[in-house]
């Protein structure tokens, strides 16, 4: 009788689990330190429920007249967000790290960096969404700027 009533238990359990989602976004925005530069890029992952986790990749491009560096980043982040949507709203808060290069002229500088930011997915006509997403980047090592700030839209799609 035990066994049944714990198969019956784990039956239930497995049926009402939240299936695991992924989604993939493209992107385009801005890079705002130490101007504004346009930026573009990708990001892909998944989650189940509240947590998720994505690898992103971004591309801004150098302003030597300004002094403002080209600003690649490779980054792998947790988010959490509510596990369902708010209307047609889901908020997240992520963070993250991975590895940045740094250009302008002839100099560079590859080092390890970290971000911080938050968004928000909005549901459009079945799993198509736009993403809005700001984040802050700390860079280490001896970049011209060592706290980098973004902002985009991105094309989200649920899958």
């Amino acid at each position: 009788m035990r066994l049944a009533r714990t198969l019956a238990l784990a039956g239930c359990l497995i049926a009402a689990a939240s299936p695991a989602r992924a989604d993939a976004t493209l992107f385009a925005g801005g890079t705002t330190t130490p101007n504004t530069r346009a930026m573009k890029g990708f990001a892909f992952g998944g989650g189940i429920l509240a947590v998720g986790f994505e690898f992103e990749y971004s591309d801004t491009g150098e302003d030597a007249l300004e002094g403002a560096p080209s600003l690649r980043t490779g980054m792998g982040n947790v988010l959490l967000q509510t596990p369902l949507f708010i209307g047609r709203f889901q908020p997240y808060f992520t963070t993250g790290a991975g590895l940045y290069r740094e250009a302008l002229n002839d100099e560079t500088e590859t080092q390890i960096g970290a971000n911080t930011g938050g968004g928000v997915k909005v549901k459009l006509v079945g799993p198509l969404r736009v993403r809005v997403d700001y984040r802050l980047f700390k860079l280490r090592g001896d970049p011209l700027f060592s706290v980098v700030h973004r902002v985009y839209v991105g094309a989200n799609l649920a899958f």
